[in-house]
């Protein structure tokens, strides 16, 4: 096992010069960010730019070919404790909800917190209680996810990673696959967990998302960090000519 030794730095997150192929595709170019504790990290760029691949890297959903990676003082490795124990600290919100159908909402957050954090079922339904209030579905405890909206699927996967009491929240296009009336529903969510002081990696095309929530956006093309900076700078005053391209397209929609 690696040493924690920047477990206690305010550095939680650390990517050197991360490489990523699939066969003769480059998809990730030498990806360095540095993210600190209680941070809102918002990556944006155009699809196939690398942002999904790169925060799948970060708790080995994608394996990095080059490079280093290090969570909260563990070096991502192929030794897999590390692994494991990464992911343990690495919550992941994706596009698709990824619930069991066959499983009631209280159930589908629980199994996660019993299985792994190997918590007593008092304990696991109190906290998955706690969490579906958080995120404003409380009374869908009981029902399966077939019964649910769209939106509050969404909510309820947010529910399920929280459960696992994370120190990292990343999310991977969460609202690209629901219909517009419910992408606010679950922004709502991620903005009041923003603000909670977790640290955060969020993939959207939700430039309101990153203008009011982010400390830092970031503009990736082609497999690497093209430019970065506070919403404010990023917005009013790119610096790149792909960053303004980019913005010109997106914002005039």
């Amino acid at each position: 096992m690696t040493t924690k030794s920047t477990a206690e730095t305010d550095e939680i997150i650390i990517c050197r010069d991360v490489h990523k192929w699939y066969g003769d595709f480059e998809a990730l170019r030498g990806v360095s960010l540095t993210v600190k504790r209680g941070e809102v990290i918002v990556i944006i760029g155009p699809s196939g730019s690398g942002k999904s691949t790169f925060i799948r890297t970060i708790n080995r959903l994608e394996e990095h070919q080059q490079g280093e990676i290090i969570v909260d003082g563990i070096t991502l490795s192929h030794d897999i404790r590390n692994i494991a124990e990464i992911r343990r600290e690495v919550g992941m919100v994706f596009q698709q909800f990824n619930l069991f159908p066959h499983l009631t909402v209280l159930e589908n957050i629980m199994l996660a917190p019993m299985n792994v954090r190997k918590w007593p079922r008092p304990k696991a339904e109190e906290r998955a209680r706690h969490w579906l209030a958080r995120v404003g579905i409380p009374e869908q405890a009981d029902k399966y996810p077939g019964q649910l909206s769209g939106g509050q699927q969404q909510r309820v996967a947010i529910a399920r990673t929280l459960c696992m009491e994370p120190l990292i929240l990343m999310f991977d296009e969460p609202t690209s696959a629901l219909d517009p009336e419910m992408i606010k529903e679950v922004l709502d969510v991620m903005r009041d967990l923003a603000t909670s002081g977790y640290t955060v990696l969020a993939v959207t095309h939700e430039m309101g998302f990153a203008r009011t929530v982010a400390d830092r956006v970031i503009f990736m093309d082609g497999g690497l960090i093209v430019e970065q900076n506070t919403p404010t700078e990023f917005f009013a005053n790119p610096q790149n000519e792909r960053t303004r391209q980019f913005l010109s397209q997106i914002l005039s929609h």
